[in-house]
C-alpha cells in the first residue's frame, strides 16, 4: 500500500483533537460531580453503578453521552447500534463531528492525490492538491449528506417502522420477528455500503481525472462499479475482512472498567492503537480504490508521471545530445 507517514500522522492528530475538547467538557462535569469526596476515590479504583445513574439522571447536553457504553468494545457495538437504529448524535458531538468532516474532507484531497501520483509530493504538494480538490469535494459531500438523509429519515422509517409492522403484525412466534428485523437489517446496511462505494469512487475519479462536476463523477464512478463489479465488490470484501479481523482482535484486548494508575494508562494506550489501527485501514481503502480504479482504466500515470530519475532525466537527456538520425537516412 502506498501509504506516507506523516498523512496517517496528520490525520491521526486530527481524529484526536476533534476529541479532545468534548472530552474534556464531559471530564469537567464528572470533576464537578465528584469534587474531592470519598466517592471519587472509589469511582477511581472502578465502576460505582449508584453514582453512575446519578450522574446520568442528573445530567444535560454533553454529559448524557457519558454511559456504560463508553467502555471498551461496547463504544464499538454502541457505533454500529446508533448506524442501524439511525439514532441522530447529540447536538455538540454532531458539531464537532461536522468539523471533524469538513477537515477530512480538506485532507481527502491531497491524500488522493498522492495515491494517484504514486511519489512523494511533499508538504506543498500535498496541502496545493488538498486546496485545489477541497470545494469540489465538498459539494460532493454536500449531494453525499442529502441521500444518506434521505437514508436514515425516510428509508429507515419505511423499513423499520413501516414494514416492519406490516410484517410482523400476525406473528405469535418472537423469533420470527427477530430474523426480519435482522434482514432488514442486512437490506439497510447494504444500502448504506452500496452509497458509500459510489460515493468513495467519485471522489476517486474526481481527483484522478481532475473533474470538476459531483455529479458528473458520481455517474461515472456509477459507471465503473457496474463494470468492473466484480474487482470491485471483491477488492471491497477483501478489505472488510481485513476489517472485521480488525474489530475481533479489539474484542479480545478491549479494556474494561479498570482503576486508576497502570491499568487505566494500558487501556488508554490499547484505545489508540485501535483508533490508530481503522484510521490505517481507512487510508488503506482509499489507496486501494485508487489503485484498483487506474489499474483498471490505465490511468496509473494519469495525474502526473514519477519524478525523472538519473538516467532518464531530462538533464541526462541534454548532456547526451541529440539523437543521431543517421539509423533514419539510412532506412529512407
Amino acid at each position: 500500500m502506498r501509504r506516507a507517514p506523516a498523512v496517517v500522522a496528520g490525520v491521526f492528530l486530527v481524529t484526536l483533537l476533534a476529541a479532545l475538547p468534548l472530552a474534556t467538557a464531559v471530564r469537567g462535569m464528572i470533576e464537578t460531580s465528584l469534587g474531592r469526596s470519598l466517592r471519587a476515590d472509589a469511582v477511581a479504583d472502578g465502576v460505582d453503578n449508584d453514582w453512575w445513574q446519578e450522574f446520568t439522571a442528573q445530567a444535560s447536553g454533553l454529559g448524557t453521552t457519558f454511559t456504560p457504553s463508553v467502555i471498551g468494545f461496547a463504544s464499538t457495538l454502541d457505533s454500529v447500534s446508533s448506524v442501524l437504529d439511525a439514532r441522530r448524535p447529540q447536538g455538540q458531538v454532531a458539531g464537532a463531528l461536522a468539523i471533524y468532516l469538513a477537515v477530512w474532507t480538506f485532507l481527502s484531497g491531497g491524500i488522493l492525490d498522492r495515491y494517484a501520483r504514486q511519489r512523494p509530493t511533499r508538504a506543498h504538494g500535498f496541502f496545493a492538491a488538498a486546496g485545489v480538490f477541497f470545494w469540489r469535494l465538498l459539494r460532493l459531500a454536500a449531494v453525499a449528506g442529502i441521500v444518506y438523509w434521505f437514508l436514515f429519515t425516510y428509508m429507515h422509517q419505511w423499513l423499520f417502522d413501516d414494514l416492519y409492522t406490516r410484517l410482523t403484525r400476525d406473528l405469535a412466534v418472537e423469533r420470527s420477528a427477530f430474523l426480519w428485523r435482522a434482514a432488514l437489517y442486512v437490506l439497510f446496511g447494504s444500502m448504506l455500503i452500496a452509497t458509500t462505494l459510489i460515493f468513495d469512487y467519485a471522489r476517486v475519479r474526481m481527483v484522478v481525472e481532475d473533474r470538476r462536476s459531483a455529479i458528473g463523477s458520481l455517474v461515472a464512478a456509477l459507471g465503473f462499479i457496474v463494470r468492473r463489479r466484480g474487482r470491485v465488490v471483491g477488492l471491497y470484501a477483501l478489505n472488510s475482512l481485513v476489517f472485521v479481523v480488525l474489530i475481533g482482535l479489539w474484542a479480545l484486548v478491549a479494556p474494561g472498567a479498570g482503576g486508576a494508575g497502570f491499568s487505566m494508562w494500558v487501556g488508554f494506550v490499547l484505545s489508540q492503537a485501535y483508533l490508530l489501527a481503522r484510521l490505517l485501514l481507512k487510508l488503506q481503502f482509499m489507496a486501494s480504490q485508487t489503485a484498483i480504479f487506474q489499474a483498471s482504466l490505465a490511468h496509473a500515470r494519469y495525474t502526473a508521471a514519477p519524478e525523472p530519475v538519473w538516467p532518464e532525466s531530462p538533464e541526462a537527456e541534454r548532456m547526451a545530445g541529440p539523437p543521431s538520425a543517421a539509423p533514419a537516412l539510412r532506412r529512407s
